[in-house]
């Protein structure tokens, strides 16, 4: 094994991201993605290695991951890319990082628990922006209200999305909303509203399906969890559907359709975009007495944050400081990680 990492889905928005950040970093990854055409010319602006090959082709991958202790898995949909890099991870012995926000996906890698644990491998999906910052603040709500019964993470500033998540976000249509009820995942027809103050007072929020309705769970064991957006224009729309527009939006062409006028939005933020980008996120826990308490964490645009802490997992994955089996963020490194990352900030409301 070498100490060298793997980029695998460089040639896309996030990809680029990841990379340009980490020649700015010092490290020195493989770039790896299914066109080779593009992956070269990406590569060869960084003076980086690359191997192009697709995931059906077993043995380019697992010749591929044999090359390196560490793969940074950024090729999405994850519904469809996340199963066989994990299952050539656990083949080749390779540490698995992904920053999927796909409730499935999260819920697929932690039922391969006892097989990383045998195979000495970390599966650790959810590295970026989902769920990083989130997991790390409900970690920290726990600590604050260890009885807490529930908890409710709502989340401010996304702004403009890269086509990678807008496909997610099709892909996703048809589930309705995704929350945690007595530790279980289950899907509402009409989504729970709220009134957050992420900082300059209340404003509404709608619930939706985020990744840290499993991985939240999976940190704190609190069985009611919900996740709310600020709401938007786009939101309420998508909100308004009822059952049968979302079962025709679920189906096959019209999810072609969909992703098709995905692939006319711009490739994701301009670097100016990401600059002016803030992300705020603010935690509420209950117990069953109905004390609350309240934390807010603000933190650099959601791509910017993604790139610098995937890149800091791959480190410390890297370094040995990770424990085989599935984690999550916090799990593997406290609910104090987030705010080692320059522009991170939290603050206990009502401490």
């Amino acid at each position: 094994m070498s100490d060298k990492f793997m980029i695998y889905g460089a040639t896309g928005y996030t990809g680029k991201l990841v990379a340009r950040t980490a020649k700015a970093l010092g490290m020195n990854p493989i770039l790896a993605a299914r066109n080779e055409a593009r992956l070269k010319s990406i590569a060869g602006q960084h003076g980086f290695d690359y191997r192009a090959f697709d995931l059906s082709d077993t043995k380019s991958l697992d010749d591929a991951l044999s090359a390196v202790d560490v793969v940074l898995h950024i090729a999405g949909p994850f519904s469809q890319t996340s199963k066989p890099m994990v299952d050539a991870c656990l083949r080749t012995g390779t540490h698995y990082l992904d920053i999927t926000g796909e409730i499935d996906v999260f819920e697929a890698c932690a039922a391969r628990d006892a097989a990383a644990k045998e195979a000495g491998i970390t599966i650790m999906p959810g590295v970026g922006f989902d769920v990083v910052p989130s997991d790390c603040l409900a970690a920290h709500m726990k600590t604050r209200m260890p009885d807490a019964v529930e908890l409710a993470l709502s989340i401010s500033g996304l702004g403009h999305m890269s086509r990678g998540t807008a496909k997610t976000g099709v892909e996703s249509i048809g589930a309705g909303t995704r929350v945690r009820r007595d530790g279980q995942i289950v899907s509402l027809k009409v989504p729970p509203r709220a009134e957050v103050d992420y900082g300059q007072g209340p404003r509404p929020s709608i619930a939706l399906g985020w990744g840290d309705v499993s991985t939240a769970f999976h940190s704190t064991g609190i069985p009611r969890i919900t996740v709310y957006f600020e709401s938007s224009p786009e939101l309420e729309q998508m909100a308004g559907l009822g059952g049968f527009k979302r079962w025709i939006a679920s189906l096959g062409f019209m999810q072609r359709r969909l992703k098709a006028q995905v692939d006319k939005m711009p490739e994701g933020p301009t670097d100016a975009e990401r600059r002016a980008g803030q992300g705020v996120l603010v935690g509420e826990a209950i117990n069953a007495a109905g004390d609350r308490v309240v934390s807010r964490l603000v933190c650099p645009e959601g791509y910017t944050l993604t790139a610098m802490t995937s890149l800091e997992i791959v480190r410390r994955t890297l370094a040995g400081d990770v424990r085989p089996g599935f984690q999550t963020p916090s799990l593997a490194f406290g609910a104090d990680f987030i705010t080692d990352f320059d522009g991170c900030v939290r603050q206990d409301m009502n401490a």
